[in-house]
């Protein structure tokens, strides 16, 4: 991908995202990704290979296909035509953003809680979090809405974003698998704990650098939608890495911090009660205009990592370069 061709696929598949989000009505690649996963998962159990062998071969194989067939997909539209390599590029581009689905589905937590609908607001939780959702109260939901758009605003928004810039649509389709394979399969219980290890390290490793970038991100976006910078910088620092995952608490200490909230504690995964160490202080609660700050901090990120990206791309431009 050219920097000039990166200057019409990059903003072409942020402002369809912006746009339309993610129509239910239109076949997504991520949905196949799925569907490749767990065919090959039923496949693979069946060789006599050791589970975390077959877990490395699911891992190869998934990103290798999706990587694989989006590059074969753009050459031939390229081959066709520029402007229909151009047209796919910014199809598959927005196919790996989810901005305005991440604003929406937590929208509808936000909303059923506005008209006290708890069980609603319950149920609507559960599709954007892994954890139980049935017994929660008003609170412990809202934590939860604040938390995945935190922890989403860096692998469901800056890191696909990142990865387009850096590599096209083919990398940045490729860094979905990663993703996939890691929410399929990236369980620490005794089905997974094996097969899925090297999905869940390869999903840590891809986010390393994301999850660093949208913490800085979400501490320059602050200022900049009514929110505390100089917070959102303390917190990034003294808690950052006050959770089990290496990359999702820096996303979430920088939002907490920039909301004057406190994020963290103890969740139940099937059953199951896991405490979490505390991600912030609890100067403000955490209700709708917690989760309209999240929402405004995710698309402060968004936006400065564009505007330093296409910065870049036109200084290459001005310099006589051509690639990305």
């Amino acid at each position: 991908m050219t920097a000039d061709q990166a200057l019409v696929i990059v903003p072409a598949a942020l402002v369809l995202d912006w746009l339309f989000g993610d129509p239910r009505w239109l076949p997504h690649p991520v949905v196949g990704i799925g569907r490749l996963i767990a065919a090959l998962e039923k496949l693979l159990r069946r060789l006599p290979l050791p589970e975390r062998g077959s877990g490395v071969l699911l891992l190869v194989l998934t990103v290798g296909v999706a990587y694989g067939a989006a590059r074969l997909l753009l050459a031939g539209a390229f081959l066709l035509h520029p402007a229909v390599g151009l047209f796919v590029s910014s199809l598959l581009g927005w196919s790996c953003l989810a901005a305005r689905s991440l604003h929406g589905e937590s929208q509808r937590v936000a909303e059923a809680l506005a008209r006290g609908d708890l069980p609603a607001a319950r149920q609507f939780l559960s599709y954007i979090v892994g954890r139980d959702t049935a017994e929660l109260a008003e609170p412990e939901i809202w934590r939860g809405t604040v938390e995945t758009v935190a922890e989403n605003t860096s692998d469901g928004v800056i890191a696909p974003l990142l990865f387009l810039m850096l590599g096209g649509p083919a990398l940045a389709l490729a860094y979905k698998a990663v993703n996939t394979l890691d929410s399929m399969v990236g369980y620490k219980n005794d089905r997974y704990r094996q097969f899925g290890w090297a999905s869940a390290r390869c999903d840590d490793l891809a986010n390393w650098l994301p999850a660093r970038l949208s913490g800085g991100l979400i501490c320059l976006a602050a200022p900049l939608v009514g929110l505390s910078g100089a917070r959102a910088w303390r917190i990034l620092r003294r808690d950052g890495r006050n959770h089990a995952s290496p990359n999702a608490g820096l996303p979430e200490a920088a939002a907490a911090g920039a909301l004057g909230v406190r994020l963290g504690g103890t969740n139940s995964y099937f059953g199951r009660p896991v405490a979490k160490p505390a991600i912030g202080e609890p100067d403000r609660p955490l209700d709708g205009v917690a989760w309209r700050g999240a929402v405004r901090l995710m698309y402060g990120a968004e936006l400065l990592l564009v505007a330093g990206w296409l910065a870049v791309c036109l200084a290459l431009l001005a310099a006589g370069g051509g690639g990305t």
